[in-house]
């Protein structure tokens, strides 16, 4: 006879540890399955090491231009990879346990370490780490899986080594030349941060520029700034076949050129962890993304399980996970009625300076075809970034006119990151543009520009 749960949560990626801890909390007793890390991507392989490398590439930069604001350094800035990863492993290893730690302390938690595939619709076998197998049911189940690395087919890459943003992260020498297959978010984040510890990084992008879903203005002058910092980068190109070389690897190009580099690293998507999930078994088809389709309170086909997090395809970032979570816990144990259609998405990318958005972007509402109002302004008249010297890139606000609600909004440059935070405040209030407009703001910071931001509007034309 199988173990029978209130409720088994599978993976204990953002959105699937505090749920279970939720649940077990409303007197659910709880099963949770991982079978690899605790955490998640976002702990052991995306937000949290990738930006403790952000960080480390970001000391680097300020120490070659410290003579810039006066501070002379006697010699020279150079990065030791190997205490970069010492310095990461720590970060994640006191998350990674911090997060196993709260779950198995838990009361009305049980841990299992394996992998877990469905039998039927609420029954799951867990092929545990140690050997042994295990048989759970439940009335509820969550799945929440995550994604791993996309690895395009390319002929030759059974013959050669290649990095994921997984497998970059254990280098411990620096890449002499980093050949990057990719022209979104990883791609370029991973691109600002080689190249600032001292590798030459060269970025082979698909399309026509860099964030193809970003308004263009905006991805010019991302662009721009990584090849200040040294980024080189090849426009319309498609790799057709790799093959060793004495000194690393070869990239040859489908219009007939190539590119020897060291090392090649491919941030060419994500593919969703379903297909050894056995989700026929439970009624549940993945969409042809490998997605797991749900609906605005993250339900699935099937009665009583649902998927949260980046297997859902409903957002692929840490916050849009965690925020499936809180939309799960306030139905399933508040009682309450949320749905994830609702929520305004918001996102960043973490180059340097950063770029985030929020709602709509100005090429969405040309598509859309509706009025609206725009302000751009530069960060150039923003005091903190002058006094800091970073004044690369710009603020840009579109509002409905009629309803004088913020449409989208968008930062490029310093604080970006943090700045942007008051557009999603107001978003959320279902507020008018005019109640940020005339707020009070602190001096001297980025957000107290956006009130001033806010009174350029004009219409779109």
């Amino acid at each position: 006879m199988p173990q029978h749960f209130d409720a088994i949560v599978i993976g204990t990626g953002q959105g699937g540890a505090p749920l279970a801890v939720k649940l077990a909390g409303s007197g659910k007793r709880t099963a949770v399955i991982e079978r690899s890390l605790f955490g998640g991507t976002c702990v052991n392989v995306g937000c949290t090491p990738t930006k403790t490398y952000v960080a480390s590439a970001r000391a680097a930069h300020v120490a070659r231009h410290a003579a810039d604001y006066g501070v002379i350094l006697a010699c020279g800035v150079r990065v030791d990879l190997a205490r970069v990863k010492a310095r990461k492993d720590e970060v994640i290893g006191e998350s990674r346990s911090g997060v196993e730690k709260w779950l198995r302390d838990t009361p009305g938690v049980t841990v299992f370490n394996g992998h877990g595939r469905f039998t039927g619709p609420h029954s799951i076998s867990v092929q545990g780490n140690d050997g042994q197998q295990h048989e759970l049911s439940a009335d509820a189940i969550f799945i929440n899986t995550g994604t791993r690395a996309t690895v395009p087919e390319i002929e030759g890459l059974d013959r050669i080594s290649y990095l994921t943003n997984s497998t970059i992260l254990e280098l411990t020498d620096l890449p002499d030349h980093l050949a990057i297959v990719g022209g979104s978010y990883i791609a370029l984040e991973f691109a600002q941060m080689f190249a600032r510890f001292g590798s030459r990084v060269t970025v082979l992008v698909r399309g026509a520029r860099v964030l193809a879903r970003e308004d263009k203005d905006f991805a010019e002058q991302v662009q721009k700034v990584l090849s200040r910092d040294g980024v080189e980068f090849r426009f319309n190109t498609e790799t057709s076949k790799v093959e060793a070389v004495d000194d690393g690897v070869r990239i040859l190009l489908k219009d007939g050129k190539s590119i020897d580099a060291s090392h090649l690293l491919f941030a060419t998507g994500r593919t969703p962890n379903t297909d050894d999930l056995g989700l026929e078994q439970a009624g549940i088809v993945p969409n042809k993304h490998g997605l797991v389709d749900v609906d605005g309170q993250l339900r699935t086909k099937t009665e009583g399980v649902w998927a949260l997090g980046d297997v859902n395809g409903r957002g692929a970032f840490t916050h849009t996970s965690y925020n499936d979570y809180e939309i799960i816990a306030s139905n399933v144990v508040d009682g309450e009625s949320r749905s994830v259609d609702s929520r305004i998405m918001c996102y960043a990318v973490f180059v340097d300076p950063p770029f985030a958005r929020v709602g709509m972007s100005e090429a969405d509402v040309r598509k859309d075809g509706r009025p609206a109002l725009i302000a751009t302004m530069p960060m150039s008249r923003v005091g903190r970034a002058r006094e800091r010297g970073e004044t690369d890139g710009f603020m840009k606000v579109l509002v409905d006119p009629g309803t004088k609600k913020i449409l989208g909004a968008a930062i490029l440059g310093i604080e970006g990151d943090e700045a942007i935070h008051t557009f999603i405040d107001i978003m959320n209030a279902d507020a008018p543009y005019t109640t940020l407009q005339r707020a009070m703001h602190i001096h001297p910071t980025v957000s107290e520009l956006i009130p001033t931001l806010l009174g350029m509007l004009k219409p779109l034309v």
